[in-house]
């Protein structure tokens, strides 16, 4: 697992930060959103104004402790990518790649 973003969180519940890897370096925001429906999700990623992906809340088993789970997308992927959002040193949230 890498690292491919660090975000600060706004006092409106939303982040703002960068992703960073080989191909993208982008400032992207993830902000709440209304929920449709319960599997909506509660957060949308966006860059440039354009939406890259959506995030959903959730808290580990183990310590209980709460992180998002990302999937973004873009046509310039092969396939979507999914992440975490966690919480960091010092009030920053790392953003945490997986496949």
């Amino acid at each position: 697992m890498a690292q491919i973003g660090t975000f600060t969180r706004s006092e409106d519940g939303s982040f703002v930060g960068t992703i960073r890897t080989l191909n993208i370096n982008i400032k992207a925001t993830i902000k709440p959103a209304a929920k449709e429906n319960e599997r909506a999700p509660d957060f949308r990623v966006t860059a440039n104004g354009v939406e890259l992906g959506a995030a959903w809340s959730k808290a580990a088993k183990d310590s209980g402790a709460e992180y998002l789970s990302l999937k973004l997308d873009d046509p310039s992927f092969t396939a979507p990518v999914y992440a975490s959002l966690v919480q960091g040193d010092n009030g920053e949230h790392k953003l945490i790649w997986s496949r």
